[in-house]
Parts: structure tokens; C-alpha cells; sequence
């Protein structure tokens, strides 16, 4: 495979498998998908600095992603530390970032309450640990299932309820929204006075804009590619804090692995909503 200058060649060791990637074999068969991935450099090409055949990186990539040999860019693939199994760093890489980000954006501090929605998504159920492990004296984890309660407590959730549950207990001070449609509105519902929703799924939602006004509620977007474009400093201090987490066993990425050959079985597994955690496919070598 030949490279251009600014680019890297990836031998990929895990790729992550989404609910993007379902929605893009159903809209557009043909397409060559991008994703994330963990692996090593293979090749760098001309004007790359900072990166070596060898080093282990992950990051996004934006095409043929589901491959052994893929091509990245700097910027939107970083280091990786050595320690990590590969499912492991594959969780943190992209999900990982996500919910810190979210939690960060949301003005969050030790001592507040946190509600998760798609809390045992591959983001959301690291959204749980990183709420409890910085300091959130409740964690709620709204989830399509209960029977993935046992799960979510184990990320750290103190209460656990589901979308269909009228209830979702006493008000929180902050939501981070995994989901979208109509559950930015109850998300919001949820916030007691003074309370912040942060966004981060692409799938939108419609918000009544008067149901913020007499608690003061805030509602955010969130995509970590806007503030990688526009405050790269913040989200490399982000991913610095998780590999420190990871390491310290403060986090623990929960994940299911296929062989790159299963990836059927893996998306399966995705449509279902079965899994708990991230869906890894493994490249051959590590499968």
C-alpha cells in the first residue's frame, strides 16, 4: 500500500465497531468506512516527524478502516502507551475520549450528580467510571435493558434505571447524552437547577428552549473533533489524563473482541445492542 507525504501506514492490531458503521452499511453499501483503530507504525511518509516504524499509535481513520494495513494522519492518530492490551487502548483511543471530554465540557466537579444515557455503550460506560472515579457523589446509568444493571454498577453507577421508566430519580446537576432524539429533551428534564446537558451523540433532537429557563439549565454540543481543531492543547491533556487513569487501574475498559474475520458476527452483536462495553475486531496476528 503507498502512502503520501503527511501520512502514516498503520498495521492495525484492534478496530473499534459502532452504530456508525451499521447505519453506513445500511445507507451507503459501497463505502469504504473509516473508524478507529490501535496498531503500529509500519511506514511514515515524507514530512511526518515524531513518528517511527514501530511506535504504537491509535486515532481515527477516515476510509478502509476494517483492514490489517490502514492509512492515518497526524493529529487524528497519537501514541499509545505500550502497557495497554489492544482492546484495551482501542476503548480509551476514541470512547474513552469522548466521555472525559464530555464530562470536562459539562463543567463537572467533584461531588455532583451525573446521569449517563447509552450508559453501557462503549463511551457511556467509561462516561460511568470516570463520573465515580472523579468524584460524583451519584452516578445514574439509564440503559435500554435491565438486565445490564449488574454491569452498570460494576462500572460504578449508583442507580440504574432504564429509558422506559417514567422515573429517572431525584434531579441531577449534570446529563451527558449518548442517544439523542427524544431523550435531549428528557435528559434535560432530568437537570435539576442550574443543571447542564452535554450532547454528544450525532443523532440530534428536538429541545423545547423554554424548558430551561426557570431552573437556568445549559445545554452543550459535543464533538471531540471541534476541539481537536480548535483546542488540540485541552484534548491532548484529556487523553494524557486517561492513559493515566488506565494505568493507575482507576478505569476499566469493559469490550468484547471478534477476529477481523467476524465482523459480521461483531455488528450483529452491535444491532442487538447486546454488548456491554466497546465491540473490538482483532487484526489476524492478535486474533
Amino acid at each position: 500500500m503507498q502512502i503520501g507525504p503527511g501520512q502514516l501506514l498503520i498495521r492495525t492490531d484492534a478496530i473499534g465497531v459502532g452504530v456508525g458503521l451499521l447505519r453506513l452499511r445500511r445507507d451507503d453499501p459501497g463505502a469504504s468506512p473509516g473508524g478507529e483503530v490501535v496498531g503500529r507504525v509500519a511506514a511514515v511518509g515524507d514530512g511526518v516527524e515524531g513518528f517511527a516504524p514501530g511506535d504504537r499509535v491509535g486515532g481515527v481513520v477516515f476510509r478502509d478502516a476494517y483492514a490489517e494495513l490502514v492509512v492515518g494522519v497526524p493529529g487524528l492518530v497519537n501514541p499509545v502507551p505500550e502497557g495497554p492490551a489492544a482492546g484495551a487502548a482501542l476503548a480509551v483511543v476514541r470512547g474513552g475520549l469522548v466521555a472525559l471530554g464530555a464530562l470536562r465540557a459539562s463543567g463537572f466537579r467533584a461531588g455532583e450528580s451525573v446521569l449517563v444515557t447509552a450508559a453501557a455503550s462503549g463511551a457511556g460506560h467509561l462516561a460511568v467510571q470516570l463520573a465515580k472515579t472523579l468524584g460524583a457523589r451519584r452516578v445514574v446509568a439509564v440503559t435500554g435493558s435491565p438486565g445490564k444493571a449488574a454491569f452498570l454498577r460494576e462500572c460504578g453507577a449508583t442507580e440504574c434505571v432504564t429509558y422506559a421508566d417514567a422515573d429517572w430519580g431525584d434531579p441531577v446537576d449534570v446529563v451527558l447524552d449518548g442517544v439523542g432524539g427524544e431523550l435531549v429533551q428528557r435528559g434535560a428534564d432530568a437537570l435539576g437547577p442550574f443543571g447542564r446537558l452535554v450532547a454528544f451523540s450525532a443523532g440530534g433532537g428536538p429541545l423545547d428552549a423554554g424548558s430551561l429557563l426557570g431552573n437556568g439549565r445549559t445545554v452543550t454540543g459535543f464533538a471531540v473533533g471541534l476541539w481537536n481543531r480548535h483546542r488540540a492543547e485541552v484534548v491532548d491533556g484529556w487523553r494524557a489524563e486517561l492513559w493515566d487513569l488506565l494505568a493507575a487501574g482507576r478505569i476499566r475498559p469493559r469490550y468484547v473482541e471478534f477476529p477481523l474475520s467476524d465482523l459480521d458476527r461483531a455488528l450483529e452483536l452491535v444491532a442487538a445492542r447486546g454488548n456491554l462495553g466497546r465491540v473490538v475486531v482483532l487484526a489476524p496476528a492478535h486474533a
